[in-house]
């Protein structure tokens, strides 16, 4: 196999497909801290569609999806809408040296789930996971796996649940 095939193999595509959910739950509030070692309520941000993205620096697509969340969170403004990452078993260091290297600096919330209790509560059997929230609070789509948030598709939804 050629490199550049390997390369391709290993790097498939990431999505823009987001799953409608039937029945629609409320998002379980939450409390954690941030990259500031400030807490931070889920709460916090009704009223907001929210993007809940649950991810870490070893997982290759968390890491490929994340620069797409942050031009998606540039591209759609942040008066009605929030990108909150939240880092699986992590400490800050850690996480503040791998957003560093990245190509575009995040400027949404990083939030430490450090015993995993938040993203059991949200059953994430998987990395990445991502739930788009209504204003009402309210689970409205999941993704699995790594996505381009950014995508023309992605933002015509996040529009529509601002809009509703």
């Amino acid at each position: 196999m050629s490199p550049s095939v390997w390369a391709d193999w290993q790097q498939p595509e990431l999505s823009h497909d987001l799953t409608a959910i039937d029945k629609v739950t409320s998002a379980v509030d939450f409390e954690l801290q941030d990259m500031d070692e400030e807490n931070r309520k889920l709460s916090d941000y009704k009223g907001k569609v929210i993007l809940l993205n649950f991810w870490a620096t070893w997982c290759p697509p968390c890491v490929r999806e994340m620069p797409s969340m942050e031009r998606l969170r540039q591209q759609v403004g942040t008066e009605a809408f929030e990108v909150i990452a939240v880092n699986q078993m992590e400490d800050i260091d850690e996480v503040f040296a791998f957003t560093g290297q990245l190509e575009i600096d995040p400027g949404f919330k990083i939030l430490f789930d450090s015993d995993s209790q938040i993203s059991q509560a949200y059953h994430v059997r998987g990395l990445p996971t991502t739930y788009l929230i209504d204003k009402k609070g309210n689970i409205r789509y999941r993704a699995v796996g790594g996505r381009e948030f950014n995508h023309p598709e992605v933002v015509k939804i996040i529009n529509r649940l601002m809009n509703e």
